[in-house]
């Protein structure tokens, strides 16, 4: 069947002389793989900027549930992409390598779609706090896939468990430092205000730490690299 569905562009891989295939997150469908005719040739009716990573797209698919590989028939420009920055950029290959390996399921997930997408349309606004964003970026993946850190944290549990996803009394391997458990107990008890006090190692070392939840909790979440470019770069 043909459809329309606003898209997230999160992978291309060359296929043949001319074309690729798309890995796109999609509102209406969840994760679709397409092949992209023409995009690597001069007479290509698709550009290949449309394709870049974390692109939002419009999109009429040819769709059938039983082909790994579909058919995209029209690609546009969802909106005007923002300018690009070094802070931006780092943000978007983030987000992107992320979903990529943390969404395994062709069904439709709307309100991640939309948070996805309201995300991406800020990456180089500076009011929209890029050191803190990978954070919270994370944190909101877990609560959308449904393995959310359990927020108990208490004088009586006060250690972060990355393993057991919630907050104990006894310190193990697998536990963070009271300190790291604390920041992590702030950002989700209150997941829009703007932490304080807290420096670049501070954010690095429970960045590190959420990756490793992720790595924990989510199949195939492995080798994520792009978040020592944010540390470089969000100092």
């Amino acid at each position: 069947m043909i459809l329309s569905t606003p898209g997230l562009v999160l992978h291309t891989t060359p296929y043949g002389e001319a074309a690729v295939v798309a890995k796109v997150f999609t509102r209406q469908l969840g994760m679709r793989s397409y092949l992209v005719k023409g995009v690597r040739s001069q007479r290509g009716r698709v550009r290949q900027n449309l394709l870049q990573p974390l692109s939002c797209v419009d999109m009429v698919v040819y769709d059938s549930p039983k082909r790994d590989l579909n058919y995209i028939k029209e690609l546009s420009p969802r909106r005007p992409e923002p300018p690009a920055d070094a802070v931006g950029n780092a943000l978007r290959f983030f987000m992107t390598e992320v979903l990529y390996k943390a969404l395994r399921e062709e069904e439709p997930m709307p309100d991640l779609f939309d948070y996805v997408e309201s995300v991406s349309s800020l990456l180089s606004d500076p009011a929209a706090q890029p050191a803190v964003l990978p954070l919270r970026f994370l944190l909101a993946l877990t609560h959308h896939l449904g393995v959310e850190p359990l927020d108990n944290h208490s004088p009586r549990e006060p250690l972060f468990d990355v393993q057991e996803g919630c907050f104990v009394a006894t310190p193990s391997e697998t536990t963070l430092p009271p300190a790291l458990s604390a920041m992590l107990h702030e950002y989700l008890s209150e997941p829009e205000a703007q932490p304080r006090g807290y420096s670049s190692s501070d954010r690095r070392a429970l960045l590190d730490a959420l990756i490793a939840y992720c790595q924990l909790h989510f199949s195939g979440f492995r080798n994520i690299h792009s978040h020592e470019i944010l540390h470089t770069i969000l100092r």
